[in-house]
């Protein structure tokens, strides 16, 4: 299967996350759920970047969903190559959109994946407008 990426996002992060032996279920391939967790390092790892850390007191990102599609099998020893694209952003939102492959075959994606963020004052826990430098950063 070949994943192609819409014009209309922009990769905005790149990072590896090695394949620990724990990660791998009985069928001897990485279990479905650490997808997830190797996305949010990847996410995490762009928003500490970006200065998105998120302020109980102030403001911040907050994933309202995600979802994953699993294309072929992460197995130990390994890196996930994990690559983080941004767009649209709307008034509250933006989304992003990972691809995964092993490090070591660049070029073949094991599972693609991505999130809503939407932008949320914490001490209102409402959501509020994305700042002009978050659209900046995210917009194609």
């Amino acid at each position: 299967m070949r994943i192609e990426i819409p014009e209309a996002k922009k990769l905005v992060h790149e990072t590896r996350v090695p394949i620990r032996w724990g990660d791998m279920d009985a069928m001897g391939h990485v279990n479905n759920a650490n997808y997830f967790r190797y996305m949010e390092t990847a996410r995490i790892e762009w928003f500490d970047a970006m200065g998105f850390a998120p302020d109980p007191a102030g403001q911040g990102p907050v994933i309202v969903n995600a979802f994953c599609n699993f294309i072929r099998q992460l197995e130990y020893p390994g890196e996930v190559l994990i690559k983080v694209y941004a767009s649209d952003p709307a008034r509250t939102t933006f989304e992003t959109w990972l691809t995964m492959a092993r490090a070591d075959q660049p070029g073949v994606v094991s599972a693609a994946g991505g999130a809503t963020v939407i932008w949320v004052d914490f001490p209102r826990q409402k959501a509020v407008p994305l700042p002009d430098w978050v659209r900046a950063l995210v917009a194609a």
